[in-house]
């Protein structure tokens, strides 16, 4: 039983799959690296952003860890993200001065949703967006989370959800080139590439289906990864496949504990580090010129 577990785990996959991947080296011609991102009219320090988190309990265990991760995103100069949680935790989020991304679940009480996404508008988010992966159970019967009830969305219904705000609207849990169409025919003005840490058994790794949602879409919207980017060399991996950007999760978690805001601006620092240095020993300059033709296979072929 453990061994089949093991097998259908969808991040030892994901893993698995970031350690399929090999990076050649380019020395001549190489330039220090500016890991500079513009994004929604800002422009941030790194591509390297706080995922969307929630629930997240803050320095030695007191306090609230969603704010202080919003205070090391606008220490680091990076994107924050924000998930559950209500709209006063969202608006001390903002208050820190970070820009931050409000992700709403998709729950079955539609006057929540609009509240939530007006109430981020309000207070300054950087974009807002819905979070679909939680639409169903494991069992193939519609979420409950936290003892909300969730329901599937249209693409009608995101088509109306990008009309209402004035901000970029995101959605979460893309995984298919079909569902990537979709939002883009929406109207959608990012997607994240997620299979949030596992959800399905055997999901696709976010960045073997990566290089195809980048072809659907065309460099019309920003594209964002999610799930298993530990570290700089992960980061770089998934941007010379076409991401715009990346978030890190669990990397976050234990320094904001620890260490509270300090803690999630070092990490994120220390993993914008390790990117810098992927990029300057491959003749990276910036983040548009990660040149996919670095990337190798373990088998010996190019990816």
């Amino acid at each position: 039983m453990e061994q089949r577990e093991k097998a259908m785990d969808a991040n030892a996959i994901t893993r698995a799959y970031f350690d399929e991947i090999l990076i050649e080296m380019r020395h001549i011609d190489n330039t220090t690296p500016d890991t500079t991102l513009r994004l929604y009219g800002e422009t941030f320090a790194t591509p390297i952003m706080m995922a969307a988190l929630s629930h997240l309990k803050g320095q030695d265990g007191q306090g609230d860890g969603m704010v202080e991760m919003a205070e090391g995103a606008a220490l680091a100069r990076a994107v924050n993200w924000a998930g559950m949680g209500d709209e006063d935790q969202f608006a001390r989020i903002a208050a820190t001065g970070a820009k931050s991304i409000k992700i709403i679940k998709p729950y079955d009480d539609e006057n929540m949703v609009l509240r939530r996404m007006e109430h981020a508008e309000s207070v300054g988010a950087l974009a807002v967006g819905m979070d679909l992966d939680h639409s169903f159970g494991g069992n193939g019967k519609p979420d409950v989370v936290l003892g909300l009830p969730m329901r599937p969305r249209t693409q009608k219904d995101i088509e109306g959800y990008v009309k209402r705000t004035k901000l970029p609207f995101i959605i979460k849990g893309v995984l298919s080139r079909t569902d990537a169409r979709k939002c883009l025919d929406a109207g959608v003005q990012g997607i994240v590439v997620s299979h949030h840490h596992g959800i399905l058994a055997t999901a696709v790794p976010p960045l073997m289906v990566l290089p195809e949602i980048v072809e659907e879409i065309g460099g019309r919207i920003p594209i964002f990864v999610d799930c298993g980017v530990m570290n700089g060399v992960d980061a770089f991996k998934a941007l010379a496949l076409g991401a715009t950007a990346v978030s890190v999760g669990r990397p976050v978690m234990e320094p904001i504990r620890q260490n509270g805001a300090q803690g999630a601006c070092q990490t994120i620092c220390d993993i914008t580090a390790e990117l810098a240095g992927a990029m300057a020993r491959t003749c990276s300059p910036d983040l548009a010129h990660i040149d996919r033709g670095l990337l190798w296979r373990r088998n010996g072929t190019r990816l």
